[in-house]
């Protein structure tokens, strides 16, 4: 399905549940306040909207196109800009992110928005995966519903993330993986926040999970194991995701309040470099109009409310 939405943008919805491609934009800082208006409904509509074609965007570019969507975050709360204060590098020298997660769920102000933007990519693999937390928990059955609207959990970035890191290399353990754990471990957050958060601009329901969730608040360890997967195979059923295919000059923006995603780790040691710029969010809220509440650390450096 193609919709044509002015004389030179379309946007070509991927799948029922979640993505739409948009063509016939050239992101940068001097986009007009129509385009901007358009790629963001596009966004609120289908979660997650990829551009080809984006070669001419530098570091610099990709900023500039951000603050069109709003104030961007510092890089990371813990881990430092390598390049600019605001840009992340994802970048597989130090790591795979090959788990299910929304983007930085452990401080209270999670990020609105986030744009990837491809660096460098490996010969084959490296695809990414999103998957819609809108549809996930509109498709819950109501006595389900009315169970996770109630529910909080605690998320932090001293998470066991152990089983998913590359140690098959020689000596068991990679430096460079090892040091940017320590990097993103090197201050405690966590973060009590809703199960099901309310969209601040659609008002649509969302679960509010991944992988920095250490526990249901008010479970047992058994108990909020099997609420979290529950949940989780909810969110991660094929019909519910759409899987990108990278190339160069590629560029994804997807609304992390509604979102969760995947970096397949389907590459070898090839080298896989993207570079990532959030906007900045609100605290979530509950069903029942309740904020997210912050345990340990203060996020305030990361980004303003």
């Amino acid at each position: 399905m193609t919709a044509q939405l002015s004389d030179t943008i379309t946007v070509h919805r991927l799948g029922a549940g979640i993505g739409a491609r948009v063509d016939g934009v050239r992101l940068g800082g001097d986009l007009s306040e129509g385009a901007v208006a358009t790629v963001r409904d596009a966004l609120l509509a289908h979660k997650v909207v990829f551009f080809r074609g984006q070669e001419h965007l530098d570091d610099a570019g990709q900023l500039a196109f951000a603050r069109l969507l709003g104030e961007p975050t510092l890089a990371h709360p813990t881990v430092k800009g390598r390049e600019h204060a605001n840009v992340l590098p994802i970048d597989s020298d130090y790591g795979k992110a090959n788990s299910w997660h929304t983007d930085v769920t452990f401080v209270d102000r999670v990020p609105a928005i986030s744009i990837l933007r491809a660096v460098e990519l490996p010969p084959y693999g490296g695809n990414t995966v999103w998957a819609n937390t809108v549809r996930a928990y509109e498709e819950l059955p109501p006595a389900l519903k009315a169970l996770v609207d109630r529910l909080w959990a605690v998320h932090t970035n001293v998470y066991d993330y152990a089983g998913h890191v590359d140690s098959t290399r020689i000596g068991g353990v990679d430096v460079k993986e090892e040091s940017y754990r320590d990097e993103f471990e090197s201050q405690r957050y966590e973060t009590e926040h809703p199960v099901v958060r309310v969209h601040p601009e659609t008002g649509e329901r969302a679960l509010l999970l991944g992988h920095f969730v250490k526990r249901i608040v008010g479970l047992t360890s058994a108990e909020s194991h099997a609420v979290y997967h529950l949940l989780q195979e909810r969110v991660t059923r094929l019909e519910n995701t759409v899987r990108w295919q990278w190339a160069d000059g590629d560029v994804a923006i997807w609304d992390n309040r509604a979102t969760q995603h995947y970096g397949v780790a389907d590459y070898d040691d090839a080298r896989r470099r993207l570079h990532r710029i959030t906007i900045a969010g609100d605290v979530p809220v509950s069903v029942d109009g309740v904020t997210s509440t912050t345990v340990v650390g203060d996020a305030a450096h990361f980004s303003a409310l």
